[in-house]
């Protein structure tokens, strides 16, 4: 990353070429189409390479730090999109045309939902509750999650299998509710 940060383009290859899969697996996940994730992930090296003497290694890996901008950019991009989106439909008049119950009924389920699984992740063990949101939420494998964390990738597993027995537990009650 210093090299990276003087301007050295074989040192930002070799960072691109390490990073551009997680990146992209990242990517693809928050934004659901590979037009958008590649376009995302262009901006993200783009933003790297211009800030890259910014890296301070005392706050985090390369590996980190880079899927970090690539979140960022990721959400940016998603805000845009659904800016965009509700303008065009407000444009259109579709929601009027759609039924306010239907759509307030969706919402508060998924909303419910939602508080019951963030509430369910809180219960968990730090570690747990890390590994698994990496893995769901973040996209990341087992070997990826273990350069992440520190981990061994053993570990990582034994996390993942532990925190996903607890929230099966901890929602196997609700399931029966909703």
């Amino acid at each position: 990353m210093q090299l990276a940060g003087e301007n050295d383009a074989a040192a930002f290859e070799i960072i691109f070429d390490r990073h551009v899969d997680a990146a992209y697996a990242l990517s693809r996940r928050m934004c659901g189409t590979p037009g958008l994730a590649e376009d995302v992930v262009q901006e993200a090296f783009l933003s790297i390479w211009r800030t890259a003497a910014r890296y301070d290694p005392a706050r985090g890996s390369v590996r980190a730090w880079t899927l970090g901008v690539v979140h960022h950019r990721a959400v940016d991009a998603l805000r845009r999109a659904g800016v965009h989106e509700r303008r065009r439909a407000s444009d259109e008049g579709i929601e009027e045309s759609l039924e306010a119950p239907d759509r307030t009924d969706a919402i508060a389920i998924r909303g419910s939902e939602a508080k019951k699984i963030k509430a369910a992740l809180q219960e968990l063990p730090a570690e747990q509750r890390q590994t698994i949101e990496l893995a769901y939420f973040g996209g990341f494998t087992h070997v990826e999650i273990a350069e992440i964390t520190g981990a061994p990738v053993g570990t990582v597993k034994g996390r993942m299998r532990l925190g996903l027995q607890r929230l099966r537990g901890s929602l196997a009650g609700w399931e029966a509710i909703a």
